[in-house]
């Protein structure tokens, strides 16, 4: 079976409820035709409502930026997944290399998150990926190799495939600088292999493995003509209609 392309574009810490529902409409228009490939845009907690409303019967999906495990309680500042679920949300991203380097998410807390995901009624897109340092000391599969296992942790079979695992080697991200088609492809089959020699056959068959890290138009085409790369988690250029619709319109 095909694996269907999936583009998800992470708008970050960018972009109001006003500013971030103008981007919607603009991509609604643009992009509602699009039929060959599954698109998604995570917003910020707060433009969430303002986004879900505008593509409200496109099939064009929201995601939220991450969530915290717990459903309820004293968290200030969280925001849990039956929250993001009911606003209308129908994914999430899960370790993110942000959400890692800047605020401690460990392998430990990746795996409650995905947990939480799959109780709250998301789907998690499951970011995985190596600093530069990791890859020129050799360990860049390794390291994945252990994000990935310790991320699907208690996962059965068909939930691993209703993750998407997003490869986002944390050297190529907002730097401008892309890992090759090769060096991504490369990566990307490692993570398909490591799937196949954990579970059943078709878990490696059927999940889909995204491609994160300073994707835009230029290199958006040869990269998602690769194999193993079912689509792209993209940042910056998700920002701005011309270049998502682009980068999209390459997947499809």
């Amino acid at each position: 079976m095909a694996r269907r392309p999936f583009i998800a574009g992470n708008w970050k810490m960018n972009l109001g409820p006003a500013a971030a529902g103008e981007l919607a409409s603009s991509l609604k228009s643009a992009l509602m035709d699009e039929t060959g490939v599954d698109i998604l845009v995570a917003p910020t907690a707060l433009a969430i409502p303002s986004v879900v409303d505008k593509l409200r019967h496109t099939g064009l999906l929201v995601g939220a930026q991450d969530l915290h495990p717990a459903n309820n309680g004293a968290y200030t500042s969280q925001v849990s997944g039956p929250m993001f679920r009911e606003a209308g949300c129908t994914h999430v991203l899960v370790g993110h290399s942000e959400r890692r380097s800047l605020f401690g998410d460990d392998d430990e807390v990746v795996n409650e998150k995905v947990q939480a995901s799959f109780s709250s009624g998301l789907l998690p897109i499951l970011c995985v990926g190596e600093t530069l340092s990791q890859r020129e000391a050799g360990q860049a599969e390794s390291v994945v190799a252990a994000q990935l296992h310790a991320g699907l942790a208690g996962l059965a079979p068909d939930q691993v495939v209703s993750t998407t695992i997003a490869y986002e080697p944390v050297w190529a991200i907002g730097t401008g600088v892309t890992a090759s088609p090769d060096q991504a492809q490369e990566m990307h089959a490692f993570i398909r292999s490591v799937l196949a020699s954990t579970y059943p056959s078709f878990v490696a068959a059927q999940t889909r493995i995204q491609y994160g890290g300073s994707v835009k138009p230029s290199n958006a085409a040869e990269l998602l003509a690769q194999p193993d790369i079912d689509g792209a988690l993209v940042g910056g250029a998700a920002l701005t209609v011309e270049s998502f619709v682009a980068i999209v319109r390459a997947g499809s």
